[in-house]
C-alpha cells in the first residue's frame, strides 16, 4: 500500500516524450502533434500521428500519443465509457511496445519513459475511478521506472520533469498530510527546492515535457507555494499558445485573479464562458464573484455569484478548489458586514475541503481572531 502514494505524483497526464532521440525530423512532427492536441485541433493531430506511425509503427510513442489525445478530447474522460476503453487499450499497447525495448536493454531511456508514462496514466485513471487496488498496482509498476529515470536525466533532459515532480512531492505531501509520513518511510528522500529547479530546467530544455511541466509548476505555485504571480508566469503563456484548452485557460484566469490582476484576467474568463466544457460553469462563477468582490467592491453581486456557483456541478479533478474559494468569498463578505457567526460557519466549511495553503491560512487566521 505504501507505493499507492506515488499516485500523488502521477495525478495528471505525463507528456508524450518523442523517444526517437536521434531523429530530429520526427521529433518536430511529434511536437506539432502535441501542440495540436493541447489546442484541441484533433484532426490535425491525427495527420501528424499517422506520419509518426508510418515511420515507427512499433514505437510506443504512437499509442501513448493517442491516449493523450483521448484524455484531452473527452475531458473529463471518465464520462465517456467508449473513450475510456480506447484509452486503456492504447496505454496497454504502449506498455507492450515499451517492454520489447526493455527486453533488449533494461535501461533504454525510451522504454523506461513510456513504461513510466503508460503505467502512470493507468494509475491516474484508476485512482479517479476509485479503483484503489488497481491504482496501487499500476503505481507500484510506475515507481520502478520513475527511479530509473533519476539516472537518465543526463541522457535525456525530459526526465527532469518526472524527477523534479518526485523530488518536490515526496517532501511536500507529508508536510501537508502528516499522517502519511509512516507510509513514505521507504521511499527515496526528495528535495523540494531541487525538484522545482529540475522542473524549471524541463521547461527550458525539454521539448516534449515543457508544456505539462509548466502546467504542474503553475499548480504548485498556486496550491502549495502561495505565489499566484509566479504561477501566472507559467500558466499565461500556455493559455496564450493554446487558447482552446480549458485547463490552461482556467489555470491562467485563476492565477491572474488570485494575484490581483483582475483586469488582465477578464479576457480569459470571457474565453472560459465560450468554451464548451460544462464543468467550467462553476469555476467561472467563482472567478466572477472574486472579481466583483475585490475589483468592483460589489459584494451583493459577488455573493450571488458565489451562491450560484455552489449550486452548480463540481468536477472533483479540475474544479474542486473553487468550492473552497466560493465559501471563502462568502466568509469575507459576511465578516465585512458584521455577521461573524456566518463568517465562522463559512470558514469552517473552507477548512473541511480546501487544499490551497493560502486559502487554509486565511480561514485559520479568521477563526483564531
Amino acid at each position: 500500500m505504501k507505493k499507492f502514494w506515488l499516485l500523488l505524483f502521477l495525478s495528471g497526464p505525463l507528456p508524450a516524450l518523442a523517444q526517437i532521440l536521434d531523429d530530429a525530423g520526427i521529433q518536430q512532427i511529434i511536437l506539432k502533434a502535441t501542440d495540436k492536441i493541447y489546442n484541441y485541433e484533433f484532426d490535425e493531430a491525427d495527420d501528424y500521428i499517422r506520419q509518426v506511425k508510418a515511420k515507427y509503427p512499433q514505437h510506443p510513442v504512437v499509442p501513448v500519443m493517442k491516449a493523450i489525445q483521448l484524455y484531452w478530447q473527452y475531458l473529463p474522460l471518465k464520462e465517456n465509457k467508449n473513450a475510456t476503453t480506447q484509452y486503456v487499450n492504447y496505454l496497454n499497447q504502449g506498455i507492450a511496445l515499451s517492454k520489447k525495448m526493455l527486453d533488449r536493454n533494461e535501461n533504454d531511456p525510451e522504454g523506461v519513459f513510456f513504461s513510466l508514462a503508460s503505467h502512470g496514466y493507468l494509475a491516474m485513471k484508476n485512482h479517479y475511478d476509485n479503483e484503489t487496488m488497481k491504482a496501487v498496482g499500476e503505481a507500484q509498476k510506475a515507481y520502478s521506472y520513475l527511479r530509473k529515470g533519476f539516472k537518465l536525466m543526463d541522457k535525456n533532459p525530459e526526465f527532469y520533469f518526472s524527477t523534479g515532480l518526485y523530488n518536490y512531492y515526496i517532501e511536500r505531501y507529508p508536510l501537508d498530510h502528516p499522517v502519511s509520513k509512516p507510509l513514505l518511510l521507504f521511499f527515496q528522500n526528495g528535495d523540494m527546492a531541487l525538484g522545482m529547479k529540475q522542473m524549471e530546467t524541463a521547461v527550458r530544455r525539454g521539448i516534449f515535457t515543457r508544456t505539462e511541466t509548466a502546467l504542474y509548476l503553475g499548480h504548485i505555485y498556486l496550491k502549495h507555494e502561495s505565489q499566484p504571480a509566479r504561477a501566472a508566469l507559467f500558466l499565461k503563456p500556455l493559455a496564450d499558445k493554446y487558447p482552446q484548452n480549458p485547463i490552461f485557460t482556467l489555470g491562467c484566469a485563476e492565477a491572474l485573479v488570485q494575484s490581483g490582476r483582475y483586469r488582465d484576467a477578464q479576457a480569459y474568463i470571457e474565453r472560459l464562458r465560450n468554451l464548451p466544457q460544462k464543468f467550467l460553469a462553476m469555476p467561472v462563477k467563482v472567478l466572477e464573484g472574486i472579481t466583483e468582490e475585490k475589483m468592483n467592491g460589489n459584494h451583493k453581486l459577488a455573493a450571488e455569484n458565489y451562491q450560484t456557483a455552489l449550486k452548480l456541478p463540481v468536477d472533483e479533478v479540475f474544479a474542486k478548489e473553487f468550492t473552497a474559494h466560493a465559501y471563502s468569498g462568502l466568509a469575507r463578505i459576511s465578516a465585512q458586514s458584521g455577521d461573524r457567526n456566518r463568517a465562522k460557519s463559512m470558514y469552517k466549511k473552507v477548512l473541511s475541503m480546501a487544499e490551497y495553503k493560502s486559502t487554509i491560512q486565511e480561514a485559520r487566521k479568521y477563526l483564531k481572531s
